[in-house]
């Protein structure tokens, strides 16, 4: 998979079954591209990334339906005025009527509590609250997948503990990428994508081990460097 002329992925070949899975890695690693080709929005230059026996690239409809993507800023996924329009959006995309699409939003806008926020303009949103908004729109859409691209990044720690209960409670798969060993330790497997490959795959416990063990001798390495220099 290349990128701008360069190697992006090399060889990532995984079958995934569990319900919960981290991606950890450096920046540039590769993770958000991995993330891009799994969700459809990317094709690969070989190979294809299928969920159910479709391949997402080719079968958009079909990805629409089947996964969901939670970015890492909200003003880059919100495109509406208000948020009941952004949660109705991908609904209508699915072909709801708008009696359906505003039935829906309301139930999504109801379990969470945030029925005050219907007509709420998204741009006056903390940006806490304009990723919980994008969190609900793909929900609502009841996607069997959901693709989290460092979604926490830049959220204060109350608002980044929140959403994680909210997405924990998440009854679709969730593949999360990361580069925060802590937001994915307690799930069923994590894989550690580095320089476009896979360096270690299996218990959360163990490779983050290896991954936690490295970033430690590579940052030992750069503060010796800064020294020398």
């Amino acid at each position: 998979m290349k990128l701008g002329g360069a190697q992006a992925l090399r060889q990532v070949s995984l079958t995934a079954q569990e319900r919960r899975i981290g991606i950890v890695g450096r920046n540039g690693s590769g993770k958000t591209t991995l993330a891009r080709v799994i969700a459809g929005l990317q094709p690969a230059d070989e190979g294809s990334a299928e969920i159910a026996g479709r391949d997402m690239a080719r079968d958009r409809k079909a990805a629409l339906r089947a996964v969901g993507i939670l970015f890492q800023n909200p003003d880059h996924q919100i495109i509406f005025p208000t948020v009941e329009e952004e949660i109705a959006f991908g609904l209508l995309q699915l072909g709801r009527s708008r009696a359906e699409t505003a039935a829906e939003v309301a139930e999504i806008l109801t379990h969470f509590g945030k029925t005050h926020w219907a007509t709420a303009p998204t741009h006056g949103l903390s940006q806490g609250q304009k990723q919980l908004v994008c969190l609900m729109a793909v929900l609502a859409m009841r996607p069997s997948l959901i693709v989290l691209d460092e979604p926490y990044s830049g959220l204060d720690i109350p608002t980044r503990m929140q959403l994680m209960r909210y997405v924990d409670e998440v009854e679709a798969a969730i593949l999360h990428i990361t580069h925060d060993p802590e937001s994915v330790r307690h799930y069923d497997r994590v894989i550690w994508i580095d320089e476009g490959t896979i360096r270690a795959d299996g218990a959360a416990s163990e490779v983050l081990g290896q991954f936690e063990a490295q970033m430690r001798l590579w940052g030992g390495r750069d503060d010796l460097s800064d020294l020398a220099g």
